[in-house]
């Protein structure tokens, strides 16, 4: 695709940015929790499932980030870190809590992506659907983490509300920095 001045070229390049560095940052949350939970556990097949999801995403943005000549993040390091950090410290207050932090953050996700298809429009049908189905699997993520518990956490709502609050916090900042 070739890009003229005064197009969309900038805001797209941020949406590339920021979805690759969200999908970097949930395979990280995912290998936090299984570190802390361990492969046996019974939560351990869906996180597998869900963080394989993510990381044909990142795949996806990856891809779009060398052909498109889009600049990633320059807070990945610290997305490694982080995401990781907040999957074992979610997990290690129990499995519910790990669920809850994946229902925040999907939820979050869910938001994101719809906003970004507004933004596309029609302007970008190779971005936008590969979006619509990554927001599908985002979505399946969160009904999951609802059905196997989440809500039952202990300060659910304010722990997801943290999350939630952190992931618009990286959000933001992912697009510009």
């Amino acid at each position: 695709m070739s890009w003229k001045p005064g197009d969309r070229h900038e805001a797209t390049e941020a949406m590339i940015r920021v979805d690759q560095a969200g999908e970097f940052g949930a395979i990280r949350i995912y290998a936090g929790q299984l570190a802390v939970l361990g492969d046996r556990h019974p939560a351990a097949r869906a996180i597998h499932h869900m963080a394989a999801q993510e990381e044909r995403h990142r795949a996806f943005f990856d891809r779009m980030i060398v052909e498109r000549g889009v600049r990633p993040t320059l807070l990945q390091p610290i997305w490694k870190v982080a995401g990781f950090a907040l999957g074992a410290a979610t997990a290690a207050l129990g499995p519910d809590a790990a669920m809850a932090c994946t229902a925040a953050v999907e939820t979050e996700i869910d938001k994101h992506y719809s906003q970004q298809l507004a933004e596309l429009g029609d302007t970008d049908p190779e971005l936008s659907e590969a979006i619509v189905e990554f927001q599908a699997e985002e979505l399946e993520h969160r009904d999951h983490a609802l059905a196997a518990g989440a809500e039952n956490t202990f300060g659910y709502p304010v722990l997801s509300g943290l999350i939630r609050l952190g992931c618009k916090v990286a959000i933001a900042t992912a697009k510009r920095i």
